[in-house]
C-alpha cells in the first residue's frame, strides 16, 4: 500500500510537470501541400506551415501542422482529418484554414468543390468545428502560384479567393488575404527573381511554380504572420522574429541578370584596441550573433554589429553572413543602404529586377525601393552593410540595436 501511494504521488508529480510544460496557446493548420511539412528526403521542398514555429516561442505557442498534400476542403473532411483536429482542439487554440489549390480540380470528384457552393459550405464546417471547441478560426486565402503568361502573373485562385472573403464577411471570421500578399511578393521579385523561392530545381528535373523551397516557405510564413498580426495586433508583442517582409508595391522586372566578378580575399579579423580619442579596433569573433534571416528570410545567418556601442557615429556598419539557403527577405526600404558582397554568390532583387551578385559587387538601395537577397551555392554569402544611424526627415527610425529587425 505504501508503494502504491508513492507511485500515485510520483504519477501526479509527473502529470503536473507535463501540464506546466504545455504551451499556453496552440495553432492548428488545416491546409494543402503549400503548407505541409516535408522531411529531409524531399529537400529543398518545404511548406509554410513547417516554417511558422520560428516566429513563435514554443513555450507559449505550439504549431501543430495537419496540412497534407493534394487535399481540398472536401477530401480533408472525408478522410477524417478535420475530425482528428477536432479531438485535440480546446478553448484558446487557433485553427488556420487554407484551401483552394485542389478544390478547383473539377476532373476529380473526390476533391472538387465549386467555389460558391460546396467550397463555401465546407469552409463553414471548419469554422463551426473551431467555434464549437472554443477555438478561433482564421481563414487564409490560397497562396499564389508562380505562373506567368506573356509577362503577366496569372491569378489561378480568383473565384476561390472571392468565395473565402465572402464567407469571412458573412460569418465574421478573421481573414488573412495570403493570395493578395503573395501575389504582390511575387510581382515585386519578378518572374526570374521569384524562381529560387519555388521548386525550380534543375538537378532534380523540377520546374514547379506551386510548391516552395525552404526560402520560399519561410518568406510565405512571414506573410502569414504579418497577416495574422493585422487581424490580431496583440500577437506582435509575442513574436520572436520581425515581420517586415513582403511588398507594398509590385514593380515589374524588365532587365537581364548581370554576372559576378572574380572573388576577392576575405579580410582577417584584428585584435581589440582602443585609445584615448575613442578610436578602436575590434575582433569580430567576439560580437557575432546567430540570427534567422531578416525580414522573413530563410535562416540561418550570423550578424556582426561593428561599434554598436558608439552612440555618436553618423552611420551603422554591419556584416551579415548568409549561410547555405539563407536570405534577407523581400521588404520595402525605409532608409538608404549599401551592401558590399565580400564573398560567395547570391541573387539580389531590386524593385523587381534580378541580379546575380558576387564578390566585388556594391549595391545601393535608396529609400522607397523594395529589395531581397538570397544566398546561392555551397559557399556562405558574406555581406557588409552600411546605412545612416539616424533617419532623415520623414524616414522611419531604425529598429533598436540587437533587435530582430536589425540587419
Amino acid at each position: 500500500m505504501k508503494h502504491f501511494a508513492l507511485w500515485l504521488v510520483a504519477l501526479s508529480t509527473l502529470a503536473g510537470i507535463a501540464s506546466a510544460a504545455e504551451p499556453a496557446h496552440r495553432v492548428f493548420i488545416a491546409a494543402d501541400s503549400t503548407a505541409a511539412s516535408y522531411g529531409p528526403e524531399r529537400a529543398p521542398q518545404a511548406g509554410w506551415g513547417q516554417a511558422l514555429q520560428s516566429w513563435l516561442d514554443p513555450a507559449q505557442w505550439q504549431v501543430r501542422n495537419h496540412a497534407i498534400g493534394g487535399r481540398s476542403t472536401r477530401s480533408f473532411i472525408t478522410e477524417g482529418r478535420l475530425d482528428e483536429i477536432a479531438k485535440e482542439l480546446h478553448a484558446g487554440d487557433v485553427l488556420l484554414i487554407q484551401f483552394g489549390h485542389n478544390d478547383a480540380k473539377f476532373e476529380d470528384a473526390t476533391r472538387y468543390a465549386e467555389a460558391d457552393g460546396d467550397y463555401a459550405r465546407f469552409l463553414s464546417r471548419y469554422i463551426a468545428v473551431a467555434r464549437d471547441k472554443g477555438a478561433t478560426p482564421v481563414l487564409i486565402t490560397p497562396v499564389a502560384r508562380l505562373l506567368y503568361d506573356f509577362g503577366a502573373l496569372l491569378d489561378t485562385h480568383g473565384r476561390y479567393t472571392l468565395a473565402m472573403q465572402r464567407v469571412a464577411r458573412e460569418q465574421n471570421v478573421a481573414l488573412i488575404d495570403l493570395n493578395a500578399s503573395s501575389t504582390a511578393w511575387i510581382r515585386a521579385l519578378g518572374e526570374q527573381g521569384a524562381r529560387p523561392y519555388f521548386m525550380f530545381v534543375p538537378e532534380q528535373n523540377k520546374a514547379d511554380g506551386t510548391h516552395f523551397s525552404m526560402a520560399g516557405a519561410t518568406a510565405v510564413a512571414c506573410l502569414v504572420m504579418r497577416g495574422w498580426v493585422d487581424v490580431r495586433p496583440q500577437m506582435k508583442a509575442e513574436l520572436k522574429r520581425d515581420i517586415d517582409c513582403g511588398a507594398i508595391t509590385a514593380p515589374v522586372a524588365t532587365n537581364l541578370p548581370i554576372s559576378p566578378t572574380a572573388a576577392v580575399p576575405r579580410s582577417q579579423a584584428t585584435t581589440q584596441l582602443q585609445n584615448a580619442h575613442g578610436s578602436q579596433v575590434i575582433r569580430e569573433q567576439g560580437i557575432g550573433r546567430e540570427q534567422p534571416g531578416p525580414h522573413g528570410g530563410a535562416g540561418p545567418t550570423t550578424a556582426y554589429s561593428f561599434f554598436a556601442d558608439v552612440g555618436d557615429l553618423p552611420f551603422v556598419l554591419r556584416k551579415r553572413v548568409l549561410h547555405k539557403g539563407a536570405g534577407i527577405g523581400l521588404h520595402p526600404q525605409h532608409k538608404d543602404e549599401i551592401y558590399y558582397i565580400v564573398s560567395g554568390r547570391g541573387l539580389y532583387v531590386l524593385d523587381g529586377r534580378p541580379y546575380e551578385v558576387g564578390p566585388g559587387h556594391a549595391l545601393l538601395t535608396r529609400r522607397g525601393s523594395t529589395h531581397a537577397l538570397q544566398q546561392h551555392g555551397d559557399e556562405d554569402l558574406v555581406v557588409l552593410l552600411a546605412y545612416p544611424s539616424a533617419p532623415s526627415p520623414g524616414q522611419r527610425p531604425a529598429p533598436e540595436t540587437g533587435g530582430p529587425g536589425r540587419r
